[in-house]
This record gives C-alpha cells, sequence and structure tokens, in this order.
C-alpha cells in the first residue's frame, strides 16, 4: 500500500510524462521534414487532417498512426511502466490519467507556445487503450458521418459526442466513462473554430483542394 505522499508522486510523474510524450508536435515535425509549416497552410493546424490536406496521403497516415500512438502508449505502457515504479498504485487511475494528460499535451504543446492539434487520433489511441471495442465504434461512427457529410470536422465531432456512450456499454466503467467524457469535451471545444465555420458555410468539405483549405482557414 502507497503512502499518500508516494501517491501523489507516482500521479505527478504519469502527468509529466504522458503530457510530454503527447506534446509531440508530429505534423509540424513532418511538415518541417518536407519543407512546410503546416500551421501556415490549409487550416493551420498541426494534427492529421491537416497534414492529409497540406503534405498528401502518406506523410498525413504517418501522422495520424504517430499521433494515435502517443495516445495509446501513455494509456496502456507508460502508466504500466509508473505502477511498476510505484507498486500499489491503481493501474486503472493511472492510466485514465495518464491518457488525459496526453491528449493535453497534443492539443497545447509546449513545444509550440502551447499550440497544438484537437486531439482526435491521440483520443483514439487513449480509447484504444481503455476499450477497443469502443474504438471500433467510434471509427465506424466517424466513417458514416464523413462519407454521408463530406466533413471531417462532423464526423470528429460525431465520434466525441459517440464515444462517451460506446465506453460506459463496452465498459460499465463510471471512472473510464468520466474521463472519456472529459477527452470528449476537450475536443468539441478544439472544434468551436470548425462549429463556426459550419454555421458560416465556410467550413473545407473532403476532396476540396489545397487553395480552397487555405481560403475557407482565413476566413
Amino acid at each position: 500500500m502507497l503512502t499518500a505522499h508516494l501517491e501523489a508522486v507516482a500521479y505527478i510523474a504519469t502527468v509529466f510524462a504522458a503530457y510530454l510524450l503527447g506534446s509531440l508536435p508530429t505534423g509540424y515535425l513532418v511538415g518541417r521534414l518536407r519543407g512546410v509549416d503546416v500551421r501556415s497552410s490549409g487550416s493551420g493546424n498541426i494534427g492529421a487532417t491537416n497534414a492529409f490536406r497540406v503534405l498528401g496521403k502518406w506523410a498525413g497516415a504517418a501522422v495520424l498512426i504517430i499521433d494515435g500512438l502517443k495516445g495509446y502508449t501513455a494509456a496502456a505502457w507508460l502508466s504500466l511502466l509508473i505502477a511498476h515504479f510505484f507498486p500499489g498504485a491503481d493501474l486503472v487511475y493511472l492510466s485514465l490519467v495518464a491518457g488525459v494528460a496526453a491528449v493535453l499535451g497534443h492539443n497545447y504543446t509546449c513545444w509550440l507556445r502551447f499550440k497544438g492539434g484537437k486531439g482526435i487520433a491521440t483520443s483514439a489511441g487513449v480509447v484504444w487503450a481503455w476499450s477497443p471495442w469502443a474504438c471500433v465504434t467510434a471509427v465506424v461512427v466517424w466513417v458514416a458521418v464523413a462519407a454521408a457529410t463530406r466533413y471531417v470536422s462532423v464526423a470528429s465531432l460525431a465520434g466525441a459526442f459517440a464515444l462517451p456512450i460506446a465506453v460506459w456499454f463496452t465498459t460499465h466503467n463510471p471512472p473510464k466513462t468520466v474521463m472519456m467524457c472529459v477527452l470528449s469535451v476537450m475536443a468539441i471545444y478544439k472544434h468551436r473554430g470548425n462549429i463556426r465555420r459550419l454555421r458560416d458555410g465556410t467550413e473545407n468539405r473532403l476532396g476540396a483542394g489545397r487553395s480552397t483549405a487555405q481560403n475557407a482557414s482565413k476566413q
């Protein structure tokens, strides 16, 4: 049984390490390797969607996978490592804290003046560690909505709404469901610009060219 002091150290270490892992600005770094600053192209976001739009499908796929792995690694493996060094720490709660911290790191990376992505891929990686079936459900929702509307943002918002419900029905775990609600609220908040553009009719659709994306991002 950990003392209160050691338990606090375990959670602080988890938050710090998971945040740093999540803060790796994958889209920015991949863009720099290609000689492009994704922050000044397309929507200006460093996430996978803008990487696909600005850098192409292979670079975008790399950003998507790595961003997802950041979340999965934090929730599945980093929490396990911390638990190894702090025997008696609750692995489930360490995983929950690590997952949220990783998404915060992605959304507000310290390497880019706390301006990051929207956390969808990283959240998906976290959920894969918590409940693979919930993640699969959200992906199905995302694909269906994206195909129906041709809006990535609408699909991402639909996935964010679906995830807490999916986590509850696949785990029946209140702490995981609450933390998933937190991640969903964070994702929806980061899409507030997209929501405004959807309302104004200026949001970019799937398949739009790069120049269209750039014009839409300026509105």
